[in-house]
């Protein structure tokens, strides 16, 4: 059997016991702000400004993903959307900011942008359970 074959079950194996990249202790997530009609312009578009356009905007879009619309940030980006309307505690786009993934996966990269607050990650939980608008 050849390694390439040998690293592809290995890795549909694991994904299928569920131990992916993408698993996160999400009971370490920050609760969602209580605030209610979070919106991007409002709220998040100045968070994701100062954290994450440098990387995700109009000049650069590391792994296809742009933050610097509501519809680019739904679409998300070469791994596909990065949360569920409704579901932030399953969210791999608010585990990151709360760097709760691997090294390379926390948003943003050390010395590349200001890390979200506590605060701030639960404004990003409210958007994104209040419906994403």
């Amino acid at each position: 059997m050849s390694l390439n074959r040998i690293l592809l079950l290995s890795s549909l194996s694991a994904a299928a016991l569920g131990l992916c990249a993408a698993d996160f202790d999400a009971a370490k997530l920050p609760p969602a702000s209580t605030q209610a009609g979070v919106t991007y312009e409002k709220d998040i578009k100045p968070l994701f400004e100062r954290s994450c356009f440098k990387c995700h905007g109009a000049e650069k879009q590391k792994g296809k993903l742009r933050l610097d619309s509501l519809e680019a940030t739904l679409k998300g980006g070469s791994n596909g959307p990065g949360f569920e309307k409704g579901a932030s505690a399953k969210s791999t786009f608010v585990a990151s900011v709360a760097r709760l993934m691997s090294e390379d996966e926390n948003m943003p990269p050390e010395g590349k942008g200001k890390p979200f607050s506590k605060e701030e990650i639960g404004l990003l939980r409210a958007w994104i359970d209040q419906g994403t608008k």
